[in-house]
């Protein structure tokens, strides 16, 4: 039994560290981008038109929809209350800080970390990574590292887009349910909204691109030879990104409210 215990925590340990340095290695690889040629060029503009052009209209649509749900449910529960104003503050704290940047993680995870895991994987099934590395591309470099680029840009502006539309939107839905016009809306809403917020959102955004695209791309470069190993890498990834952003999603908030 000690044997078995002192091997899994040996194994543990082994893997937190070959964890890190994949990660690192990733980081530097992001970093020195800029020096690759076209190839790895069209990787990350294909990234980008998949995870970020495409995915526009449903975080349009979402946005729209719980940017109006919540001015139309906090204007009728609130103002019965006597407290109206406080709908701001709502609207600000749910689809700028807390909803927005953890369902865009959603979506993007969703849409895009199996997608890349799978990708990744059928190309170790396919040897052609053995293939990369006999010829003297890096993998890290050439495939890893546009993608990690791409995911975390797309899921950084898809952020700003959904803010933009989940508090613009409600602008035109609130002249049909309260007396309020545009103008006031908008000069209450920048009253509610502060800097601090829209860093907050905006690092979350950032945070959680990094978390989903290197989690993709780790579970697709450690997928096995057999072929089967190809849809559990895509479900490993999803379920380590989602963990993990809600985990690092509690996190930052809670540090946010202390500090």
């Amino acid at each position: 039994m000690i044997k078995k215990i002192g091997q899994t925590v040996r194994n543990k340990i082994h893997e937190y560290l070959y964890t890190s340095g994949y990660i690192g290695k990733l980081i530097i690889a992001s970093i020195l981008f800029v020096s690759r040629g076209k190839a790895s060029r069209k990787i990350l503009i294909m990234q980008l038109l998949f995870t970020y052009v495409e995915a526009l209209p449903i975080c349009s649509f979402l946005a729209v929809g719980i940017g109006t749900a919540v001015l139309f449910l906090g204007n009728s529960f609130l103002a019965s209350l006597g407290q109206a104003k406080l709908t701001y503050d709502l609207l600000v704290l749910i689809v700028v800080r807390e909803l927005g940047p953890l369902l865009i993680a959603f979506i993007v995870t969703a849409r895009s970390a199996t997608a890349i895991a799978t990708e990744i994987s059928s190309m170790v099934v396919g040897h052609e990574i053995e293939a990369y590395i006999a010829t003297g591309v890096d993998p890290i470099g050439h495939l890893a590292a546009p993608r990690f680029i791409a995911v975390t840009l797309s899921l950084f502006f898809l952020n700003i887009y959904f803010s933009l539309f989940g508090l613009i939107a409600p602008s035109i839905v609130v002249q049909f349910i309260s007396t309020t016009n545009i103008a006031e809306y908008f000069n209450a809403l920048f009253q509610s909204l502060t800097v601090r917020d829209v860093l907050i959102s905006l690092s979350k955004s950032l945070i959680f691109g990094m978390i989903i695209s290197a989690s993709a791309t780790y579970y697709g470069f450690n997928a096995g030879r057999a072929s089967t190993e190809i849809p559990m890498a895509g479900l490993r990834a999803v379920g380590n990104a989602f963990s993990t952003c809600i985990l690092a999603d509690v996190i930052i908030t809670v540090m946010t409210y202390v500090l």
